[in-house]
């Protein structure tokens, strides 16, 4: 409610340039309270414990310790302790035009429950457009994304 009363008609906040602002707020948020925040390291192993627990990540010959590990799933490729458990399939869309029957609204999230759909999980579409400076004035961005569920997304 409090978004709604400072920011329009809308309880969604989203970053005024875009979501590359999101890694420059994460790291600042990251660094008071004590963490590190790498981007485009060199990655020479994820280290474990002895129970298989993540201890720390070696980058450059150090260790750095860490009781928790996010990464993309190619730094830990060829680690046995990996597995796929799911994928997820998105379409970014590019329109001259609001998504229909919702109010010419500048900024929305639709999701789609999954037992009207027949599916295991929900549809997710996100529109954004250009009063969020994310794209040229008089356009809208979508995306839509979901779990996948068959072998042809």
């Amino acid at each position: 409610m409090d978004s709604i009363g400072k920011y329009g008609d809308s309880p969604f906040l989203y970053p005024v340039y875009g979501l590359g602002g999101l890694p420059e707020s994460f790291s600042r948020l990251c660094a008071i309270h004590g963490g590190t925040y790498m981007l485009n390291a060199k990655v020479d192993g994820i280290e474990f414990g002895e129970g298989g627990e993540v201890t720390g990540v070696k980058i450059d010959g150090n260790v750095v310790k860490a009781p928790l590990v996010i990464c993309d799933p190619s730094y830990v490729k060829d680690l046995k302790k990996t597995k796929v458990v799911q994928k997820v399939v998105r379409a970014i869309c590019i329109m001259d035009h609001p998504i229909a029957n919702t109010k010419d609204a500048q900024s929305i999230q639709i999701i789609l429950p999954q037992k009207q759909l027949n599916r295991k999980s929900d549809v997710y579409i996100s529109m954004v457009s250009g009063a969020h400076n994310v794209c040229k004035a008089g356009l809208y961005l979508a995306i839509v994304s979901a779990t996948v569920e068959t072998s042809n997304p």
